[in-house]
C-alpha cells in the first residue's frame, strides 16, 4: 500500500490536512481532502469531535472533513487523522518528452487530459527550470519546455496508454519521447523535479523567492501559462514555471533582489497579475499551498458573498478568535 500524496516538500500529514496538499499524483489519485476518511478534531471550546468515519461513503450529515480539511488551523486542531491508502500498481513506467515551447506543451498536456487517458503524473517543468535542474542536480536534461509523465497500471494497459500518448504529444510537435523503466531513473526524475525550488536558489543565491500557486480550468491552462511565461521575460525577472498540469495548477517561481525595491514591486506585481487572470479563467488564488496571511487580500475578489458564509463559520466555532488569528478569513474586511 503506499500514501499518495506527494508535496515534495518537508511535509507532515498534519499540516498536508491543514493546507488539502496535493502533489504531483493528483491528477490520478486527488489531493489531501480526497484521502481523509476521518478527522478528531478539537473545537476552541474543549469539545472533541469526529468528522467523518471509517466507511468509503456516506450520506450521513454535513460533509464536515471537507469544511475542515484546508482550513489551515482557524476552526478546530487535528489530534488524530485516518487516511485512505491505495494499492502499489503493478507496472510503473515514466517518461520524459521536450517541446520548442511552453504554450506547445501545456497543449499537449491538455489533449493528453481531455483523451481520458488514466495518466498518474504530468508535471511542466519550462526550459528555465530545467537548466537550473541540470546544474543542481547534475542531469543531462535537454534545456526546452518539458513534460514528466508517469503510468500506473498493469504493463499491457500501460504499453496502449503509452502509444496512445506518444501519438498525442507529436501531433503537439514533441521534439523527443524518452521512457524511464528503471526504479532509480524514475526516482532520479521525481527528485529532481521535487527540488526545483532548491536548484533555481541554488543559482543565484543573493537573491529572494517568491511562488505562486494559481489553478485554472483545464480549457485555461494553455493561456495562463503562456501569459505567466511571456510576463516573467517582460519584466525582466528570474524564475521559472512548473506546475502540476493534470489538474490545472502551475507555480511561477520568481527570483529577485531582496534588496531592491524595484524589483521586488516587479515580483508583487507579477504575482498580482497571474493570480487576477486566473480569477478571470474561473480558477483560484491557491491550488495547494493555502492562503495564510499572503493570499487574504484575494479572498473576497475569489469568493465574493461566500466568504460571509465562511466567516459566519468561523465565529462560530471560534467565538473569540484564538484559533490561528488573522489567517485565511479577513475577519476585519481590511484585508479583504
Amino acid at each position: 500500500m503506499f500514501f499518495s500524496v506527494d508535496p515534495g516538500a518537508d511535509a507532515s500529514i498534519g499540516g498536508m490536512a491543514a493546507t488539502n496538499a496535493s502533489g504531483t499524483l493528483t491528477v490520478r489519485y486527488g489531493g489531501m481532502r480526497d484521502q481523509i476518511l476521518n478527522l478528531e478534531v478539537v473545537l476552541a471550546d474543549g469539545r472533541v469531535i469526529q468528522t467523518g468515519s471509517l466507511a468509503k461513503k456516506s450520506s450521513s450529515g454535513f460533509h464536515l472533513n471537507g469544511l475542515f480539511v484546508g482550513s489551515e488551523g482557524t476552526l478546530g486542531v487535528f489530534t488524530e487523522i485516518a487516511l485512505k491508502l491505495h494499492g502499489i500498481p503493478e507496472n510503473i513506467v515514466a517518461a520524459r518528452c521536450f517541446f520548442k515551447t511552453v504554450r506547445d506543451s501545456v497543449d499537449a498536456a491538455v489533449s493528453i487530459l481531455t483523451a481520458g487517458i488514466p495518466i498518474a503524473r504530468i508535471e511542466l517543468v519550462d526550459s528555465r527550470s530545467i537548466k537550473a535542474v541540470n546544474a543542481y542536480s547534475e542531469t543531462d536534461y535537454p534545456e526546452a519546455p518539458s513534460l514528466f509523465l508517469e503510468f500506473h497500471g498493469n504493463q499491457a494497459g500501460n504499453q496502449e496508454d503509452i502509444e496512445f500518448v506518444k501519438e498525442i504529444v507529436e501531433e503537439a510537435g514533441c521534439l523527443e519521447f524518452l521512457f524511464e523503466t528503471d526504479s532509480l531513473k524514475r526516482a532520479l526524475l521525481w527528485k529532481a523535479r521535487h527540488e526545483l525550488n532548491y536548484a533555481l536558489r541554488h543559482g543565484s543565491r543573493e537573491l529572494a523567492s517568491m511562488t505562486t500557486d494559481v489553478c485554472v480550468p483545464i480549457s485555461a491552462l494553455s493561456d495562463n501559462v503562456e501569459f505567466a511565461d511571456t510576463q516573467l521575460d517582460v519584466l525582466g525577472l528570474k524564475g521559472g514555471i512548473v506546475g502540476h498540469v493534470g489538474d490545472g495548477n502551475f507555480h511561477v517561481m520568481i527570483l529577485f533582489d531582496p534588496n531592491s525595491l524595484e524589483e521586488i514591486d516587479k515580483a508583487k506585481d507579477l504575482n498580482r497579475q497571474i493570480v487576477n487572470k486566473a480569477l478571470l479563467s474561473g480558477g483560484t488564488c491557491t491550488g495547494e499551498h493555502g492562503v495564510g496571511l499572503g493570499k487574504l487580500k484575494y479572498q473576497r475578489q475569489e469568493h465574493g458573498e461566500a466568504l460571509d458564509v465562511m466567516i459566519a463559520f468561523k465565529q462560530l466555532l471560534d467565538p473569540n478568535n484564538i484559533l490561528n488569528p488573522g489567517k485565511v478569513l479577513p475577519i476585519n474586511e481590511k484585508n479583504a
